[in-house]
This record gives C-alpha cells, sequence and structure tokens, in this order.
C-alpha cells in the first residue's frame, strides 16, 4: 500500500472511533447524575401498554421522579445485556447512531437542565443549567404545550457512526433505530400511568444550536413526558 493510501486508511479509521467513542468530540468534564438501577419487572402488560398508547398534547405540573426518569432513558437507549452491551432498542450492526437528550423542568432530584443520557454508565451528564423547555417549544415551531410538560426528551441521529460499514444506507438505518426508541419510551411512559406526543415538527437548526451539536446530527424527535391533564 502506497504511504498515501495507508495514510488516509489511518484518518478514516480514527474518524471512524472518533464518532464511535467520542460522539461530541473531545469535551470538557461534564457534572455526572449516576441514575436509579432500572426495573426489569412491572405490573402492565405489554398489549396493555399498546392499547393504552395515545398522543396527549396537555400535562399536570406535576413533579416526575428519579427512578422514573430512570426507567424511560433505559427503555429508550439504555443496555438490556450488559455481556455484549445492547441496548433496549435494535440498531444496524449495534453501532448506535442516536444520542438522547433529555430537558428537565420539573423532577424530583434532578435539577432543571438539559442532559445527555449516556447508556454505558446509565447516568446524565449536565450540558447546560436552567430550564430550556420553552426554547424547545419555540424551537418546535410555537407548540407552547410541549414546555408544560415536566421532561421533554430528544433524539439526534448521528449517521456518521453507521458510515462504515453501511454507507448509503446508514441515514435510514438511524431513522429506522429512532422510531424504535421512541416507540420504547412512549410504551414505557403508558406503564408508569404518563403520556407522550412524538413531535416531528421543528427548525432542525434552532435545535442543533440549543444541543450544540454539529450540522452531521439530525434531530429526529421530541417528545414530551408527564402526567396527562385530566
Amino acid at each position: 500500500m502506497r504511504t498515501s493510501n495507508r495514510v488516509a486508511a489511518l484518518m478514516f479509521v480514527l474518524t471512524f472511533v472518533t464518532a464511535v467513542s467520542f460522539p461530541h468530540g473531545i469535551r470538557a468534564k461534564e457534572e455526572v447524575v449516576k441514575l436509579p438501577e432500572h426495573d426489569s419487572t412491572g405490573s402492565v402488560t405489554l398489549e396493555q401498554a399498546l392499547s393504552e398508547r395515545r398522543s396527549v398534547r396537555a400535562f399536570q405540573d406535576t413533579p416526575v421522579d428519579l427512578e422514573t426518569v430512570s426507567q424511560l432513558c433505559w427503555a429508550a437507549q439504555g443496555i438490556s445485556d450488559k455481556a455484549r452491551q445492547l441496548r433496549t432498542a435494535p440498531s444496524a450492526g449495534a453501532l448506535y447512531g442516536l444520542d438522547t437528550y433529555i430537558a428537565v423542568g420539573n423532577a424530583h432530584g434532578l435539577d432543571a437542565g438539559l442532559y445527555r443520557y449516556e447508556p454505558g454508565g446509565h447516568e446524565l451528564l449536565l450540558q447546560e443549567h436552567g430550564d430550556v423547555r420553552q426554547a424547545i417549544a419555540e424551537a418546535a415551531l410555537g407548540q407552547q404545550w410541549i414546555a408544560d410538560a415536566p421532561l421533554v426528551f430528544l433524539i439526534v441521529g448521528v449517521p456518521e457512526r453507521l458510515a462504515y460499514p453501511y454507507r448509503d444506507r446508514a441515514e435510514r438505518y438511524t431513522l429506522l433505530e429512532a422510531g424504535h426508541a421512541a416507540q420504547n419510551l412512549a410504551l414505557q411512559a403508558v406503564a408508569r400511568e404518563l403520556a407522550t406526543t412524538v413531535v416531528g415538527a421543528f427548525s432542525d437548526s434552532d435545535l442543533r444550536e440549543l444541543l450544540g451539536v454539529p450540522s452531521s446530527h439530525i434531530p429526529l424527535y421530541v417528545i414530551p413526558v408527564g402526567v396527562p391533564a385530566q
């Protein structure tokens, strides 16, 4: 192999490994919130959760507890097989082309702020202090009801993590993975007597700016979660 080709190959591998291991690049030390262990048993059947899942756009001003935040994160993207580090939602090649963020506004044991979920450690990494739900609602074309939910999940696709070996199929597989994660989250919310709506109408650029991610990251879902209004 010519030297120039070796260098090019090495740069590709380094770029891929960095994208998988350090999706946001090398960051300053983040504040870490260790989440409680998830619960693998429950009193609500899958059939019941499927039957009761509906899109809800009105929420009570009721705080969510930290155990529920933990359970929702795990359902969306948590580790379900520790030995092989496999997650609750399927992913092409187990490359996991998603990042999950949570805007916390009203939760027991968790300060208001923007967090990124880290599945490997089952923990939240603080991205920004303060309540950003209003900013998300404005980015979502002024859908004010989003800001009323105590939690707002944001699912972001990172197709570059799947670029090798899937090349031009990477984006499609990332979109499929996002759908799996969103449905997991919605069903888990029902099992916790909460409600959700999956929102796809928003400004990509505004959400990228809020999250501090590059243009290669694709905001895919805004998912408010809370106790439904009666």
